[in-house]
């Protein structure tokens, strides 16, 4: 397991869980970043904030403090 931080451009995963906890967690989850879901990294900004990725067709920035918090797999 490791976290989405750390996957490659290019990649696509399977969110395996979501740490955190209360309305982090929640904004994650409204995002549309649920547990099972499959996300495609798009690109990585040069100093690795944010991280462009697609889900459910749509495509989403996500703050590196924020990709740190899902598990995938």
């Amino acid at each position: 397991m490791r976290t989405m931080k750390e996957v490659k451009v290019g990649e696509t995963v399977k969110v395996y869980k979501l740490e955190g906890a209360g309305p982090v967690k929640r904004r994650i989850m409204d995002m549309g970043i649920t547990k099972g879901i499959d996300i495609y990294i798009r690109k990585v900004a040069p100093l690795g904030d944010p991280v462009e990725v697609t889900v459910r067709g749509y495509e989403l920035s996500l703050r590196k403090a924020d990709a740190e918090m899902i598990i995938v797999e």
